[in-house]
């Protein structure tokens, strides 16, 4: 019983860890690049959170309770879908950023019409997390069953893995809102912001695309 609680503390540290590895860092921040507030980006963050746990409970769980691994190509599959997505979601930051220097708007842009669920729960960034989820959710099944020795204590540490990463990355988009909020209101403040969250996820997800393709090449 010790041992298990110890592994399921060991489980939210690491899934706090988790939510700071580049890619997700990249993909989470051209998302609250242009949020006005604290609470906003943690409220991305959050859903984005949300997906990732619930990606990685269902097929993470669902291969730890059949004592399988997931299949090499389809691994590859979801890194590659890993990076297609940051690219895309670079390009979405750079054309926001190009846009918001041509017309000299500095305010973020506005939620659509008719979301208002999608501002109680934003529906981009728990896509976002789900592919990441996806993606993670293979390696966390081998060392979930490495380490847990019963299903229900195995879904158990899924579950605070997925919290802790959940955890950790709304932390730090909240952290982050303030002085991001403070900068979007500056002249140049939010183009120069999306631009370069822009950049670093177009260029993470090139890396991340040609990695995918020559490992399951191999």
């Amino acid at each position: 019983m010790l041992t298990t609680l110890i592994g399921l503390g060991f489980g939210m540290l690491q899934g706090v860890r988790h939510a700071i590895e580049p890619d997700h860092l990249a993909a989470v921040s051209t998302l609250v690049a242009d949020r006005r507030s604290a609470r906003s980006a943690a409220s991305y963050a959050a859903a984005w959170g949300l997906g990732h746990a619930l990606a990685l409970l269902a097929v993470g769980g669902a291969l730890f309770s059949l004592r399988a691994r997931l299949p090499g190509r389809m691994a590859a599959a979801f890194e590659l879908a890993v990076a297609v997505m940051l690219v895309a979601l670079g390009v979405r930051a750079l054309e926001r950023g190009l846009r918001a220097t041509l017309s000299g708007d500095r305010r973020p842009v506005a939620p659509t019409a008719g979301a208002s669920a999608a501002r109680a729960l934003p529906r981009r960034p728990l896509v976002v997390g789900c592919v990441h989820g996806l993606a993670g959710s293979g390696a966390l099944a081998a060392v979930v069953g490495a380490q847990m020795p019963s299903l229900p204590a195995g879904l158990a540490y899924m579950l605070v893995y997925g919290g802790g990463a959940a955890l950790g990355m709304a932390i730090l988009a909240g952290a982050a809102g303030v002085p991001l909020g403070l900068l979007v209101r500056t002249r140049h403040g939010l183009p120069a912001l999306l631009a370069a969250t822009g950049a670093l996820s177009l260029l993470l997800g090139v890396a991340w695309g040609w990695s995918a393709v020559t490992g399951a090449s191999r």
